[in-house]
C-alpha cells in the first residue's frame, strides 16, 4: 500500500470523529437587555465616524443589536467599554453582518474592557490590521455548546503584531482564540474554556503562546499549518508556561471542518509545522493524549498546494508536567478507540512518526535540525505509530513501539516572537 493510500485510510480510522453528543439548542441571554434601537445607531455612527487617534466609548449597560458593527482604515483607535461585566453587546438576534465586530486594515486597534456574546459568525475579526491588542474581553455564546454557534471569539487574521491577553472566551464551534495567518503574535494570560479548541495558532511566522490556561476544551492548544492560505508555512512558536487541564468536553465543531476531528481529551496537538518549541506546560487529565505531534495527512482532505509541506519538522517538546487519571481514551472517536487497542488507553505524547520522505535517509532519519525532540517530560507515556515504515494495514501494528529513546534530542533553532518586545513581559 502506498504512502498516501496508507494515510487516507489511517484519516478513516484513526482520527475522523464521529457524531459527538451535542446538547440542544438553548436560548440566548436576553433579560435585562436594552433594545432601543437609539444605541444601534448610536454605536454604527462611532465606527463609522472616529478619526485616527479617537477613542470609541461604549458605556455601561447590556445592548441587544441587530447590526454588526465595524470600522475600516482607521489609524490608532481604541474601543473600550466600561468593563467586562459593565459593558455587554449581545448579537443573539442578528439580522445583518456575519461578524459582531470587524476591523479591517486599521494601524494600532485596541479593544478592551467589554464583552460580546452570541454573534452569527466571528464575536471579533480583525483582517489586515498591523498592530492588534485585545485586552481584558470576554467573548462567549450564551446558547451552550451548540454546533450552529459562531466558529471563534476573537479572530485575528492576515494581521502583523498581535498582542492578545487578559482575555476569556467560551463556547465557540470552532476556536476560542484563533489567530491565523499572522506574523509577530502573543496570547498570553488569556483563559480558554469550553470551546472546541481553545487557542489556535495557524499559519503564523513568530508566535509567543504562555500563561494561558485552555480548560475544558475538546482540544487544549493547537498549532496548524494548512494549505493554499494567504501566507504559507508556519513556523517558529514557542508554547510554554501554560495549564491544559480537562480537554475533554464534547466535539460540537460544524461536520466536516478540521476542528470536528479532533478528539475529546486533547492537550495540545500540532500538525504539519515547522519549528514549535513546547516547554514548562502543565498537561493533565487530558483523557485521550497529552500532545499529539502529526502531518497533515490525517485529515483526509487533499493537498493542492505545491508549496506545502504537510509533515511536522524542527518539533521540541521538553520540560512539561504530565498527569493523566485512569481513564478511558475517548471512544466517540476512531483515536480514542486506537489508542485503547494500541498502547492500552490514553497516551501523554504521541507521534505519527512520519517524515519527509524528500529529507529522510533509508532508516527514516532526517536532518539534525529537522528532527523532533523529546526530553525531560518526566514518566510519561509515550506512543510512535511509525507510519514511513508501514505499507499495509496490518504493519500499523506491527511497527509502532514506544521507544522514547529515538527522540533524545535538542533543537535551540525556535525562536518564536523574538521581533516584539512585549512578548518577554
Amino acid at each position: 500500500m502506498s504512502t498516501r493510500i496508507l494515510y487516507l485510510f489511517l484519516m478513516v480510522t484513526l482520527f475522523m470523529c464521529s457524531n459527538c453528543n451535542r446538547e440542544g439548542k438553548k436560548a440566548g441571554e436576553t433579560a435585562g437587555f436594552e433594545t432601543d434601537e437609539k444605541y444601534q445607531k448610536q454605536f454604527l455612527e462611532q465606527f463609522i465616524l472616529v478619526e485616527d487617534g479617537g477613542v470609541i466609548e461604549l458605556p455601561a449597560g447590556k445592548f441587544l443589536l441587530k447590526k454588526g458593527l465595524s470600522i475600516e482604515g482607521k489609524k490608532n483607535v481604541t474601543i473600550k467599554g466600561a468593563g467586562v461585566d459593565k459593558t455587554i453587546l449581545s448579537f443573539l438576534n442578528q439580522t445583518e453582518g456575519a461578524e459582531g465586530i470587524l476591523a479591517t486594515n486599521c494601524q494600532n486597534i485596541t479593544f478592551e474592557n467589554f464583552t460580546i456574546q452570541d454573534a452569527k459568525g466571528d464575536n471579533l475579526k480583525l483582517k489586515g490590521c498591523d498592530g492588534v491588542h485585545i485586552h481584558h474581553m470576554n467573548s462567549t455564546w450564551t446558547t451552550g455548546a451548540d454546533t450552529s454557534n459562531g466558529n471563534y471569539g476573537y479572530y485575528p487574521v492576515e494581521c502583523k503584531n498581535v498582542l492578545l491577553e487578559n482575555a476569556e472566551v467560551s463556547y465557540c464551534a470552532d476556536a476560542g482564540v484563533y489567530v491565523g495567518q499572522s506574523t509577530n503574535v502573543t496570547v498570553r494570560h488569556c483563559y480558554a474554556h469550553h470551546n472546541v479548541a481553545g487557542i489556535e495558532i495557524e499559519n503564523c511566522i513568530n508566535s509567543d503562546v504562555y500563561k494561558n490556561k485552555a480548560e475544558n476544551n475538546s482540544g487544549g492548544i493547537l498549532v496548524f499549518d494548512l494549505p493554499k492560505l494567504f501566507q504559507a508555512n508556519g513556523r517558529n512558536a514557542k508554547i510554554w508556561d501554560n495549564d491544559c487541564l480537562n480537554n475533554n468536553f464534547q466535539n460540537f465543531g460544524k461536520p466536516g471542518s478540521i476542528v470536528s476531528t479532533i478528539p475529546p481529551g486533547s492537550g495540545m496537538i500540532i500538525m504539519a509545522t515547522d519549528s514549535v518549541d513546547v516547554f514548562n506546560n502543565r498537561i493533565i487529565d487530558n483523557k485521550t493524549v497529552g500532545v499529539a505531534v502529526i502531518s497533515y495527512f490525517i485529515t483526509g482532505k487533499q493537498i493542492n498546494d505545491s508549496t506545502y509541506g504537510p509533515y511536522c519538522t524542527a518539533i521540541n517538546i521538553h520540560d512539561n508536567t504530565f498527569k493523566r487519571k485512569i481513564a478511558i481514551p475517548d471512544l466517540s472517536t476512531d483515536l480514542g478507540k486506537l489508542l485503547t487497542a494500541t498502547f492500552k488507553g490514553s497516551i501523554d505524547i504521541l507521534v505519527d512518526g512520519s517524515s519527509d520522505p524528500k529529507i529522510r535517509d533509508k532508516n527514516g532519519q532526517v536532518p539534525e535540525d529537522k528532527r523532533i525532540c523529546i526530553r525531560n517530560n518526566g514518566e510519561i507515556k509515550f506512543g510512535n505509530l511509525n507510519l514511513w515504515k508501514a505499507t499495509g494495514r496490518a504493519d500499523i501494528m506491527n511497527y509502532k513501539d514506544s521507544d522514547l529513546s529515538k527522540f533524545n534530542c535538542e533543537y535551540k533553532g525556535i525562536n518564536g516572537n523574538n521581533l516584539n518586545p512585549s512578548a518577554a513581559k
